[in-house]
């Protein structure tokens, strides 16, 4: 018997994550439209295979343990081939080369057709995360050959970017089998809150500045630290960081807030459900997203969640001038985007904001619809279906 979707994924969920929140957004109609999906994901921790309860999916957690993450994805892949065996699927569906290798290989034994939808490329961003990779030529090669292997094999490319479009291209892979689907915004819970005067007053007093999302070295973090420290020589001001770290991490950030001297300034919270991120958003007077300048961001592409959330709030945005986001809506009008990898650019930002009230609520507004126009979830899904639905004709 061939079953309809297969939807694998090395990622945990649930988690309070951007990947996770991209997983539950395209599973669901996937399941509403076909009747069933096989959702496959990864637990660090056998003890704890938390699943999903989402109508017509069924949701099996495979274990992905180890000391390295090379470990972690070996063990995985093998947990996977196992579930494989004796199951074909009209469509397997792929999120990285960690689960795509092992489809890649053996794709006319498990399913009629490949999506590879690449969010990420390892050979770009493992050493963000691993520094030490990135003098392994042997171990690039091996990602760069599965990456090939996966895109090459794939029937339909989906990718939130067209700066990641372009990138796919430059490796060989045909435009026509490249669709770029960009992430969206569950606007019941991102719900709109203007700019009101009393808001205006409190920022006269102090500047509440949010960040959320990964701590990850592409994200810039370290900016908003530096701009935050820039923006307190003349005027008050907090950071709220708010996203999924390691200790290591947190604590590399504490100790670049001692060196500026704010770390009475600065609170540091664990991932949140989409409903609190989304009430601390109301509370912040501006939310910054200070991607850098790097290869992950302009040539492998992405399509920065924190950027569409945070125009949703209503919250006015204050992020870096690549192409990445002003692709997503226009500087000025929907966001401000400043020079990339300077605080004192982010600074400047700042403190316009803050001299210019008018310009706050036009953010606010202007922000708000451009998502509604252009970047819901209920969008990017009828693109998806219709690339399922491509496949079957």
């Amino acid at each position: 018997m061939v079953e309809p979707i297969a939807y694998l994924s090395f990622d945990v969920v649930p988690a309070y994550k951007g990947a996770a929140v991209h997983i539950e957004s395209f599973v669901k109609p996937l399941a509403q439209a076909y009747g069933t999906v096989d959702l496959v994901t990864i637990t660090a921790n056998p003890a704890v295979q938390a699943t999903v309860d989402w109508p017509g999916v069924r949701h099996t957690v495979l274990p992905a343990v180890g000391k390295t993450l090379i470990d972690r994805v070996m063990c995985f892949r093998r947990y996977l081939k196992d579930w494989l065996q004796g199951r074909k699927f009209e469509v397997i569906h792929v999120r990285s080369i960690f689960e795509g290798m092992v489809v890649a290989q053996n794709k006319q034994q498990f399913c009629h057709a490949l999506i590879f939808e690449v969010n990420g490329l390892p050979s770009i961003e493992l050493k963000y995360r691993y520094p030490k990779v990135a003098d392994d030529l042997e171990l690039m090669n091996k990602l760069m050959t599965q990456e090939q292997i996966c895109l090459e094999a794939a029937d339909k490319i989906v990718t939130p970017s067209s700066v990641t479009q372009a990138y796919l291209m430059s490796r060989g892979i045909p435009v026509e089998n490249i669709q770029v689907i960009p992430n969206g915004v569950d606007l019941s819970v991102f719900q709109y809150q203007s700019v009101q005067t009393e808001g205006d007053r409190a920022l006269l007093k102090k500047l509440k500045m949010l960040y959320f999302g990964t701590f990850s070295a592409w994200q810039g973090v370290d900016l908003a630290l530096d701009a935050l420290s820039l923006y307190r020589r003349d005027f008050d001001a907090s950071l709220t960081m708010v996203g999924p770290a390691k200790g290591q991490q947190i604590a590399q950030l504490e100790k670049l807030a001692r060196r500026l001297g704010v770390t009475n300034s600065v609170q540091i919270l664990n991932a949140r459900p989409q409903a609190e991120l989304a009430a601390l958003m109301h509370q912040a007077d501006v939310i910054v997203a200070p991607l850098k300048a790097n290869d992950r961001n302009l040539v492998q592409g992405c399509c920065p969640l924190k950027v569409l959330e945070g125009m949703a709030s209503g919250t006015p945005v204050v992020t870096s001038e690549l192409p990445v986001v002003t692709s997503l809506g226009e500087n000025e009008r929907h966001f401000l985007a400043v020079r990339p990898g300077s605080a004192k650019a982010i600074k400047d930002a700042l403190l316009r904001l803050r001299a210019d009230m008018p310009l706050r609520r036009r953010l606010s507004t202007a922000g708000r619809s451009r998502i509604e126009t252009h970047y819901t979830w209920e969008q990017a899904q009828q693109k998806l279906l219709r690339v399922y639905a491509a496949l079957d004709g």
